[in-house]
């Protein structure tokens, strides 16, 4: 039975592979990876359907391995594998907090994961398991936060939430600039002309032709996917 209290009933969280790194300089810090684990437990229990996609830019970015030479297909596939293994980490650690997942990935690695099956994401869902789509849209040129608005389309999510280490959309950066401006709300339109850094222009495109609301908050506050799916969030609504 769903929980009155909550906002949105299926929500796709977007996670950087950054997010991953807490305190270290490069891969996975265990900690942080167990605090995302406890809060979409929260989530979770509440009867809140939950997918995830997360980057792999914590143990290697194809776009910058690209901008120094190499393929940029090539890099994109590596990019790609980065994401699988922060997917298999992180459910590994769901599944250590008490939760059922799976995770599909858009590349086909059967021994380790479910290749990418709409349908069977879907089902997944509804049973209450958490779905963890690796590898992007398993395509070169695209990037995980495109991947992230296909997915949460196709699987007719409520909503976006792109989970960064800020707490919002601002009209520039505020960690250079003390008087950086949050904005509460913001449609779409208003990120593009103003060329605001909150995802590829790609990804902003899909979701404003298809309507999907965005919610970019701050991973790092205390609960703060709960009170996002309770519509307590203070960061930035798109839409």
């Amino acid at each position: 039975m769903k929980n009155k209290k909550i906002k949105y009933k299926r929500i796709l969280l977007k996670l950087s592979g950054e997010a991953f790194l807490g305190s270290c300089k490069y891969g996975i810090d265990p900690d942080i990876l167990d605090d995302i684990a406890l809060q979409i437990k929260k989530v979770s229990k509440m009867g809140i359907d939950l997918a995830v996609v997360i980057g792999g830019g914590n143990i290697f970015r194809g776009y910058t391995a690209s901008s120094k030479g190499m393929d940029r297909a090539t890099a994109d596939y590596m990019g790609m594998l980065a994401t699988m293994m922060n997917s298999l980490a992180l459910q590994d650690a769901l599944e250590k907090a008490g939760l059922q997942t799976r995770v599909q990935s858009a590349l086909d690695c059967p021994r380790i994961s479910e290749s990418y099956i709409r349908r069977r994401a879907l089902r997944h869902l509804e049973k209450g398991r958490v779905v963890i789509f690796a590898a992007g849209t398993g395509n070169p040129y695209f990037s995980t936060d495109t991947a992230a608005t296909l997915r949460a389309l196709e699987m007719k999510c409520d909503i976006l939430a792109k989970a960064t280490k800020v707490s919002g959309v601002y009209d520039k950066d505020p960690k250079k600039h003390k008087n950086a401006k949050r904005y509460g709300k913001i449609n779409y339109e208003e990120v593009i002309s103003k060329k605001l850094k909150v995802m590829d222009m790609p990804a902003i495109t899909l979701a404003m032709e298809n309507k999907m609301p965005i919610v970019v908050f701050d991973l790092l506050e205390k609960d703060s996917i709960l009170k996002l799916a309770e519509g307590k969030s203070t960061g930035t609504i798109i839409s």
